[in-house]
């Protein structure tokens, strides 16, 4: 049972329901990456929006460097992304079940390395900081597209503006007076509940990761990232396993996703 729920969870065969729990366990990892980072660095890098006004801020302002920094930032979160269309795409050429589960691997590989290297590196702030951020950007970046390939662009799971902004478009529609129309009519405003679920849904997780993220930070430091780099493995794991069983045994039937 466990092995069949995490092959439908990040194998490639998708579901609505199976898009909506990865979306809520991505969520859940980025809000605790986003916000446990934040201790390390005092810099969210799970959205861009921040990121790209500070880099207009301080170009007026004349802070080359700062300028540098910001634009490797989004450098970072922009090849993240692009990483993940090359594996994805990748992989769906050559008909694997990890489809989405190397780039889910590769961001679970970078956090474990994050968090077992990063209290060694933390005595050199110069060289580590920036590196942390370039890092942290790249792997969000990274699972940004993967929630977004899977959904065709319906859930995201860095960032909540786009959510909020969903969210109140459902919750204005579903407390609006349709006094003067029927339910037949064109004009009747009815709000989409299912969508409203959804993004209630990854927000509550998002802000449930903060939470975890920053305490678990504040208590235990970079090695608060092993967990959730094993989450993710843990996601990844049947998917991959399928393909390598396939590599080495080619003529056995194909599993049923």
């Amino acid at each position: 049972m466990a092995v069949y729920f995490l092959r439908r969870l990040a194998g490639r065969t998708r579901t609505r329901r199976a898009n909506r729990q990865l979306g809520a366990v991505l969520a859940f990892v980025a809000g605790a990456v986003n916000a446990g980072g934040f201790l390390v660095i005092k810099q969210y890098t799970s959205h861009m929006t921040g990121i790209v006004s500070s880099i207009a801020d301080e170009l007026v302002l004349g802070n080359a460097l700062l300028v540098f920094s910001g634009l490797s930032a989004l450098a970072a979160f922009l090849v993240g992304a692009a990483t993940t269309a090359i594996l994805i795409n990748w992989a769906r050429h050559r008909q694997m079940h990890s489809e989405y589960a190397l780039s889910l691997a590769l961001e679970a590989a970078l956090l474990m390395l994050f968090g077992l290297l990063g209290a060694n590196l933390e005595s050199y702030v110069a060289v580590f900081v920036p590196a942390t951020v370039i890092l942290l950007c790249y792997i969000m970046g990274l699972q940004n597209a993967i929630v977004t390939k899977i959904s065709k662009a319906e859930i995201r799971t860095t960032h909540v503006t786009g959510l909020v902004t969903d969210l109140g478009i459902e919750l204005g529609k579903l407390i609006y007076w349709n006094r003067s129309h029927t339910k037949k009519s064109e004009l009747y405003v009815t709000a989409n509940l299912d969508k409203l679920g959804i993004h209630a849904l990854i927000l509550g997780m998002f802000f449930a990761g903060g939470v975890a993220g920053a305490l678990g930070f504040k208590s235990a430091g970079f090695v608060a990232t092993v967990p959730l780099a094993l989450i993710l493995l843990l996601l990844a794991f049947i998917p991959i396993l399928d393909d390598l069983l396939l590599l080495t045994h080619p003529h056995q039937p194909q599993r049923d996703e």
